[in-house]
């Protein structure tokens, strides 16, 4: 047999000792344009989207729970109440709204339709039932209020933030479906004239704040149904005339506006009391805050605490990483919604989870900006944040809405077709019995 020459291998000698050459390794991406393809890519799973609205929706309620309840105490005591009462009566409101998130993440699209027009009607009923002396109640100046019996109140304006994005997207997609958000007329009619309808009762109650949030509602359906430039700035223009009429004739309005920036509280009573010890506990916070029930503005100073202004006692007690922490939880479940409503191909839940992005992310940057100093109180609480069932009960429903809209994902429903209960059995045992039949080939034939 000729001898094989120095240096040459068969293929017996890469099958026995001998080593193949190493296939070429691809270089890594370091520094930041490798973290952004990570990134990019952890964000592009299937799943994604529906982890972060589970994972930030919960967090951001369990977090209010804490501040709750450490922001509520010192009202509590001064009513001569138990420290917990307040907490007591949120995390019960919780545990009510967990299972209507739970619901509502579990019902399908077609029965969130059909629940549109009995919750429009429900909301429109309870909001007339608030006008009729002995009935509705005032607090803080607003008739937007009705008793339950006992210490429960319920607040319908917020179940009218829901029932206008579930009609307004069922009303749209039917349009859509027909071809007939072509025309302006289409795009506004009837959606246009119930909003008023809404805003309507509930300006006769006072209450602005909600009203500002149901009009940002109506110009997210607006926005998200591709309104043409000039009819959207024409519905804004109508809409900011009227609200500059409704502030310039109301006094208390025009000191809300007065106190933006304010850092001179002046005397009990000052219409800017508020505002400037929001930013006295924000500022005294620091990096990380004077630690959990350590706030000193929650002892008298700052009103409202627990409730339209619990951002500003979370600067004070968990500081600047605490408050950055909360601004990043909103931003990813708004990041998320609108992740779900531009990647799904049904109308209704583009336009509904358009509509909930708007609702909650508006409302909190008017919270804020409000604690902030940048904005005039408008005595919105911070959604699934501040104290308040009626407010909360709703909220969480719509964060459900999210989970069942991102679970329509067709990637996301295969990813979670996966994951059923006794998938990994049937997997593990057709794994095993395929294992078992490769055993059984004759050697030639692997």
């Amino acid at each position: 047999m000729p001898s094989r020459t120095a240096g040459t291998r068969g293929p017996s000698a890469v099958r026995g000792g001998g080593r193949a050459p190493a296939a070429p390794r691809k270089p890594r991406r370091g520094g930041l344009r490798g973290i952004h393809e990570r990134a990019r890519k952890a964000w592009d799973r299937p799943l994604t989207a529906y982890y972060v609205i589970v994972g930030a929706g919960l967090l951001i309620t369990a977090l209010g729970l804490v501040m709750v309840y450490s922001a509520s105490m010192i009202t509590a005591l001064r009513y001569d109440l138990v420290p917990s009462y307040f907490f007591r009566k949120q995390f019960f409101a919780a545990l009510l709204g967990a299972g209507l998130l739970l619901v509502a993440s579990r019902m399908p699209v077609k029965l969130h339709r059909a629940l549109a027009y009995p919750i429009l009607v429900g909301a429109i009923f309870l909001m007339v039932l608030v006008q009729i002396p002995g009935i509705g109640v005032a607090v803080g100046g607003n008739q937007n209020w009705i008793s339950l019996g006992g210490p429960f109140m319920l607040q319908p304006s917020e179940f009218g933030k829901l029932a206008l994005i579930l009609w307004g997207a069922d009303l749209l997609a039917r349009k859509q479906d027909m071809k007939l958000l072509t025309q302006w007329k289409h795009m506004l009619v009837p959606l246009v004239p119930g909003t008023f309808l809404l805003l309507g009762l509930i300006m006769l109650g006072g209450d602005m704040g909600t009203a500002i949030i149901l009009s940002a509602i109506l110009f997210g359906l607006l926005w998200t149904a591709g309104a043409p430039t000039r009819l959207f700035v024409g519905v804004l223009s109508v809409a900011g005339a009227i609200g500059f009429l409704l502030i310039k004739t109301s006094d208390n309005r025009l000191k809300r506006f007065a106190c933006i920036g304010a850092t001179d509280p002046g005397g009990e009573g000052a219409p800017c009391l508020q505002a400037a010890h929001g930013i006295y506990a924000l500022a005294s916070g620091g990096w990380f805050g004077s630690g959990l029930g350590a706030s000193v503005e929650k002892w008298g100073q700052l009103p409202e605490a627990h409730t339209d202004f619990i951002f500003a006692v979370t600067g004070e007690e968990l500081g600047l990483a605490g408050t950055l922490s909360v601004l990043a939880l909103f931003a990813a479940l708004g990041y998320a919604g609108i992740r779900v409503a531009g990647r799904t191909e049904d109308p209704f839940v583009r336009f509904a989870a358009g509509g909930v992005t708007t609702w909650i992310t508006a409302q909190a940057v008017i919270n804020i900006g409000a604690v902030l100093g940048l904005l005039p109180i408008a005595g919105v609480p911070l959604p699934l944040f501040s104290y308040g069932g009626s407010a909360l009960l709703p909220t969480m429903f719509a964060v459900g809405l999210l989970i069942a809209f991102a679970r329509q994902e067709p990637a996301a429903k295969a990813a979670l077709a996966l994951r059923r209960p006794g998938w990994g059995k049937r997997a593990g045992g057709r794994w095993k019995s395929m294992r078992r039949r490769v055993k059984k080939r004759p050697s030639g034939e692997r």
